[in-house]
């Protein structure tokens, strides 16, 4: 049994979208993450606009109203959620995906009444987002319940460093002064992988 692409079931799940360019709207800070996910999308298939704010983003879809977005939370000025509803409120027909490092249930839960089609949690590569954009109307599947995984301390130590980081704009040293670290101390932290 062969397993469909992902690209092929969002032109499924979304019919209209087979019958556009596949317009997709990538707005995240990270200049590496934007654009490595942006030639993965273009390798796929995609005509691929980014941009790395909520300025930037509202110039390249108030131009060209994207068929796709995928919006990060956190960046500088507007939030992605601000983005969400701008971007809807130019085109009620583009789907919205949300990514973010720092995600909640709560903001997964305001992205969604935003018009979010999905929340997804960074680190995500092309085919996570396509699935979660193919998934993004599909009825919730029942899972069995199981106890629920805590957060390590070293994973919520690990969140709460970038957290404060993303908050401080990447500047490290206002980031250590804010949680009242050696600026040392924080750079070695931020070399270790997420727990």
């Amino acid at each position: 049994m062969t397993q469909e692409s992902p690209a092929n079931l969002v032109s499924e799940t979304f019919p209209h979208l087979a019958n556009t360019g596949r317009r997709l709207l990538l707005v995240d800070d990270s200049v590496a993450f934007r654009e490595r996910l942006a030639r993965a999308f273009r390798d796929r298939g995609f005509e691929v606009t980014t941009a790395g704010n909520y300025d930037e983003a509202m110039v390249v879809a108030t131009d060209q109203p994207p068929d796709l977005a995928v919006v990060d939370l956190r960046m500088p000025g507007e939030s992605g959620l601000t983005l969400v509803k701008a971007l809807k409120g130019l085109r009620e027909s583009t789907l919205v995906l949300v990514l973010s490092g720092f995600g909640s249930i709560a903001t997964a839960i305001d992205a969604m009444r935003l018009g979010a089609v999905n929340f997804l949690p960074k680190p995500a590569d092309a085919d996570d987002i396509l699935a979660a954009f193919a998934r993004g109307d599909a009825p919730v599947e029942e899972t069995p319940v199981g106890p629920s995984e805590t957060p390590s301390l070293a994973r919520a130590e690990w969140e709460h460093i970038h957290r404060v980081l993303a908050d401080c704009g990447g500047n490290v040293s206002e980031a250590a002064r804010r949680l009242g670290i050696h600026r040392r101390s924080l750079q070695r932290k931020l070399q270790k992988r997420a727990p």
